[in-house]
């Protein structure tokens, strides 16, 4: 059994945080709804809301493991995956995803409003139109890291409507900057897959075979810029005055990430391992302490 649940990937619950952040943007730029939910009723929709998401973005890696099987071998840590070593059989994983993904759908539409199923449903197709042929965006260049970081937006959205009513939408430029956000973190990923498997990168992952070191470094530079600018619009159209203030300490963050991308002598972690970095860590605490401010000084509109 230990094998299949390191199989599922649960280490990456952090990435199902995202929803937090949809959550607690619905309430900054709607604060008198936050008087409509008791402490007690906020709790129990935001850990009901993280465990379903978290169910469906396992399910998705199950999903992920299965399909990648031909490909995973070729990948330096990947191919000491419990599937690729024939630790675990094929059958029974596909049928605990299956389990998964029917129970999270299930209550997600029993306990929230059809826009939350919606979003839940969306996170689970984004996993079917990454990973299954005949679309599989995977092995598409560029379109791969698009598809991939589009998780991030759908997991805002299913915090937002953890609590948001129906017809109620988050402001584009918001999740345009939270997209582009995690595009950058997924195209540094490519890079750095490029960059240290060389001719084998190909074997691994099928876009790579399109790609060059200067068209990925384009889309780095291209996703910070559509970050940084949807961030600053934000502010501007909303009077967030703070917000001007974060931009520069965001900026770095990028530079960050990309000096670490092209001078690290293996593939790069997954974006939640790289806050094992003491430098990361804190430098993301700070960043969290910005945005926290933030949401106490700006109002919108004025």
């Amino acid at each position: 059994m230990n094998a299949y649940l390191k199989a599922m990937r649960l280490e990456r619950w952090p990435r199902s945080l995202a929803i937090f952040l949809g959550s607690a943007s619905f309430f900054f730029f709607d604060r008198d709804a936050l008087g409509a939910f008791s402490i007690a009723s906020i709790a129990w929709r935001l850990a009901v809301a993280f465990l379903l998401t978290w169910g469906v973005s396992t399910a998705n890696y199950i999903l992920n493991e299965i399909v990648d099987l031909p490909y995973d071998i070729h990948h330096p840590t990947k191919r000491l995956r419990p599937l690729v070593q024939g630790e675990i059989r094929r059958g029974p994983f596909a049928l605990l995803g299956v389990l998964l993904i029917g129970v999270s759908l299930a209550v997600s539409y029993a306990v929230f409003a059809a826009e939350f199923f919606y979003s839940i449903s969306a996170l689970f197709a984004a996993g079917i139109i990454y990973n299954v042929r005949p679309i599989r965006t995977k092995d598409i260049p560029f379109l791969d890291a698009i598809s991939e970081s589009a998780n991030n937006p759908i997991r805002f959205l299913i915090g937002w409507y953890a609590f948001a009513p129906a017809h109620n939408f988050p402001p584009a430029s918001l999740l345009l900057s939270w997209w582009s956000f995690g595009n950058f973190l997924m195209v540094a990923k490519r890079l750095s897959e490029f960059r240290y498997l060389k001719e084998k990168a190909g074997d691994y992952r099928a876009s790579h075979k399109r790609y060059t070191g200067n068209y990925l470094l384009f889309g780095l530079a291209f996703s910070a810029v559509i970050c940084l600018s949807a961030f600053l619009y934000l502010a501007y159209s909303q009077k967030l005055q703070t917000f001007y203030m974060i931009a520069p300490f965001l900026l770095f963050f990028f530079l960050l990430i990309l000096r670490k991308t092209l001078t690290e002598t293996e593939v790069m972690e997954e974006p939640e391992k790289i806050l094992a970095s003491p430098r990361f860590a804190l430098y993301t605490i700070f960043l969290v302490l910005l945005f926290v401010l933030a949401y106490f000084k700006d109002t919108i509109g004025r």
